[in-house]
C-alpha cells in the first residue's frame, strides 16, 4: 500500500559565489517562514565550510532565528557533517537547540561529502576515515547525553575530561536535550548501498535519500535500509521515509521547463553541481541508463528524467509515480534554490503544498 505524502523542504542552501553572506542568511530564513505559512510540515538546512555555492556552516544558528519566526513548521541539520566536529561542542550546541525548539527539532546526521570540508579537516575519506570518524563522533555525542563516566576521554582526534559531580556548587555535565532520550536522528544517504542507510537500519533512525538519484537507486536504497533494520530487529517503517527532489511547478508544462531551462534550477547544476559531481566522477550516479555517456548529463536530461516539473497536472502525476516506482516514501522533501523570479517559485511551493500533494495522497 502507498504511503501518503508529506511536504517538507530541504536546502543546502544555493548561493552563487560572491553572494552577499548576510543578505542571503536574510533571503534562506525568508524561505523558512513563507513554508511554515504554507503549512509544510518541516525543513532541513544543510551544513558546508569550503563551498561558496553550499555557504551556511553553523545551521543551528539559522535554525534557532527561524524557530522565533516560524509557529509550526520542525527545524533539522540537514546535515551535521560528523568528522567536522568536536563531539562535547555538538553535543551542547545540539542539545541547546532542541531545548530551544521544544519538539520542533530533528537531528540530521551524515559522514559529509564536500572534498573542501574533507581536506579543511584533515579527514582521509579516501580511505574510510569519514565513515569511521562519523560513528565515533556520534557514539561520543550519545555518550555525553547520558551519563558518562567521570574522567579522561581520548581519541585520536579529540579529548575531554568529565569533571567529578560537586553537588554544592552544582558542578557537572548537564546539558541533554529536550526530547528523550535524543532529537529524532535522521540519517543521509546517497550509494545504493550506503553505509549510513545502513547505520539508520541498524539505530532505527530515519532514512533519508539524496535528490539527484533515479528511482532504481533509491529502491536498492530502501533495501540496503530495511536489511540493516530487520538484521537489528527493527521494522522499517516506509512513512519514515524522507526523498529529496527537484521540484518546479509552473502555469503550463511547456512554461515550466522554459522557467527552469533558463533559470536557478539550471543555473545551480550546470554551474556547480554538475561540475563538482564530475569531478568526483560522480555523474554516475544520475544515469537512468549506466551506459550513456556523461556528457549526456545535462540540465535537459534531467529535466526529463530526475527532476519533477510541469503544471500541477503533470506534477501530481509524476509524484504518483515516484511513490508508485519505489513501492512509497513519508515525506517528499523539495530542494531549496533561490527563489528567483520569487512569484513564481512561490507559486510553485503553494500549488505543491495545496493543490498537489493533497491530489496525489487522494489517489
Amino acid at each position: 500500500m502507498e504511503e501518503s505524502v508529506r511536504l517538507g523542504y530541504f536546502t543546502m542552501p544555493l548561493h552563487p559565489p560572491g553572494s552577499d553572506l548576510a543578505q542571503t542568511l536574510a533571503d534562506d530564513l525568508e524561505q523558512l517562514e513563507i513554508l511554515d505559512r504554507l503549512g509544510y510540515a518541516e525543513a532541513w538546512v544543510g551544513e558546508h565550510f569550503t563551498s561558496e555555492w553550499e555557504n551556511i556552516p553553523c545551521p543551528d544558528l539559522l535554525l534557532a532565528q527561524a524557530l522565533a519566526r516560524t509557529k509550526q513548521i520542525v527545524l533539522g541539520t540537514g546535515v551535521s557533517c560528523l568528522p567536522n566536529h568536536n563531539p562535547v561542542m555538538l553535543a551542547h550546541r545540539i542539545a541547546q537547540l532542541d531545548q530551544m525548539a521544544r519538539g520542533r527539532f530533528l537531528w540530521g546526521i551524515g559522514s559529509g561529502g564536500f572534498l573542501g570540508d574533507f581536506e579543511l579537516f584533515d579527514v582521509d575519506a579516501e580511505h574510510g576515515e569519514s565513515r569511521r570518524l562519523t560513528r565515533d563522533v556520534l557514539d561520543a555525542v550519545l555518550t555525553i547525553w547520558g551519563d558518562p563516566p567521570a574522567g579522561r576521554h581520548e581519541h585520536a582526534r579529540w579529548r575531554f575530561r568529565v569533571p567529578e559531580y560537586q553537588s554544592d556548587i552544582g558542578l557537572r555535565l548537564h546539558v541533554t536535550p529536550y526530547q528523550k532520550p535524543h532529537p529524532p536522528i535522521a540519517v543521509a544517504g546517497l550509494s545504493p548501498r550506503s553505509d549510513m542507510l545502513t547505520l539508520a537500519g541498524e539505530r532505527d533512525w530515519i532514512p533519508m535519500s539524496i535528490n539527484f538519484i533515479p528511482p532504481a537507486t533509491l529502491r536498492t536504497q530502501w533495501q540496503t535500509y530495511t536489511e540493516s533494520a530487520e538484521r537489528n530487529g527493527h521494522v522499517a517503517d516506509r512513512s519514515r521515509w524522507r526523498v529529496c527532489r527537484d521540484v518546479y511547478i509552473g502555469e503550463t508544462s511547456e512554461q515550466a521547463r522554459k522557467d527552469v531551462l533558463n533559470g536557478v534550477l539550471a543555473r545551480d547544476w550546470r554551474d556547480y553541481f554538475l561540475r563538482s559531481l564530475g569531478k568526483t566522477k560522480m555523474l554516475g550516479a544520475m544515469k537512468v541508463d549506466p551506459d550513456m555517456p556523461d556528457r549526456d548529463v545535462t540540465p535537459e536530461y534531467l529535466c526529463e528524467n530526475i527532476w519533477i516539473v510541469g503544471d500541477r497536472d503533470e506534477v501530481t502525476q509524476k509524484l504518483r509515480k515516484l511513490q508508485s516506482d519505489v513501492g512509497g516514501f513519508g515525506t517528499l522533501l523539495v530542494i531549496g534554490h533561490e527563489w528567483l523570479p520569487k512569484e513564481k517559485w512561490v507559486r510553485s511551493m503553494e500549488i505543491l503544498a495545496r493543490e498537489v500533494v493533497p491530489a496525489v495522497n487522494e489517489g
